[in-house]
């Protein structure tokens, strides 16, 4: 497996394609293409990474991605042992946009939503609400109307602030061709296995490095060092334990792969800056 470049099945700059997913499990890779894509979950869970930002999703989550930006949805299994995952999601090229107008106003608003997409854009609030209407629709419609649908979309976007970015400020994606399935296979090893105890030399393994090299390589394909990749998984397992009252916060500390609360407590501060009681209280 790989980061790869998807091929989304029409090449067309100036068309839109919608797709609904309906299946057991989100498979695609880490992968990334050259269109815009707007993803709306409606059922399922699990993990998600954006560029250089990792976190959990549930149902309800709406994101726009640039192109070139890597991504990947890995489910997590449910408690009952079913799963389900569905979703819309339109696939349109930047130029569909741009060429429409050549009007300034219209000009930096849609390019200052492109820009903002290039890190991935998670959008909240009355704006998710407004939009994810919009995508219960376009799912029903063809031609002009589908069209129109998407172009509403883009107006709210373009004029919402209840919105947060995802990859970091300057992140630029290293994805190549050649080294990128020791990244997914990487990946896929913490989220697999992220609530046991990881030593360094295990995770060079994986990607058959030895651990200097592997902390080099790893720097520099996604900005950041394993240790905080790791732990954003962990703490992101967290946050969504900690919405599950039957869990005592050490249950949560020992499930997400810490030795002791005390570490927990640090490590989730420095990630979501409150201690997991405060966010259980916030979230109550």
């Amino acid at each position: 497996m790989r980061a790869q470049l998807i091929d989304i099945a029409f090449s067309d700059k100036r068309t839109i394609r919608v797709k609904q997913v309906d299946q057991p499990h989100l498979d695609n890779p880490l992968h990334f293409h050259d269109h815009c894509e707007l993803v709306w979950i409606q059922q399922s869970t699990g993990k998600r990474i954006i560029g250089d930002h990792v976190d959990q999703f549930s149902a309800g989550d709406l994101l726009l991605m640039g192109p070139g930006l890597p991504h990947v949805w890995h489910n997590d299994t449910p408690e009952d042992g079913s799963a389900r995952s569905r979703a819309i999601v339109v696939y349109f090229h930047p130029e569909f946009l741009l060429s429409l107008s050549d009007e300034p106003t219209y000009k930096q608003s849609v390019g200052s939503l492109l820009e903002h997409a290039s890190r991935g854009l998670q959008i909240h609030g009355q704006t998710r609400k407004a939009v994810t209407l919009l995508l219960e629709k376009i799912t029903a419609t063809e031609g002009l109307a589908k069209i129109l649908c998407l172009l509403q979309i883009i107006e709210l976007l373009t004029s919402a602030d209840d919105y947060r970015l995802l990859a970091s400020f300057g992140y630029k994606s290293n994805y190549d061709q050649k080294d990128n399935a020791r990244i997914q296979q990487v990946y896929a090893y913490l989220i697999n296995h992220f609530n046991t105890d990881i030593s360094l030399e295990t995770i060079a393994g994986v990607a058959n490095l030895s651990p200097n090299a592997f902390c080099r390589y790893f720097k520099s394909k996604t900005q950041k060092s394993f240790v905080q990749l790791l732990h954003e998984i962990r703490i992101g397992h967290a946050c969504k334990l900690l919405q599950n009252e039957q869990y005592s916060i050490a249950e949560i500390c020992y499930q997400c792969g810490y030795n002791n609360l005390t570490n927990f407590n640090k490590f989730f501060k420095q990630l979501k800056n409150c201690t997991p009681t405060e966010f259980r209280r916030q979230l109550q």
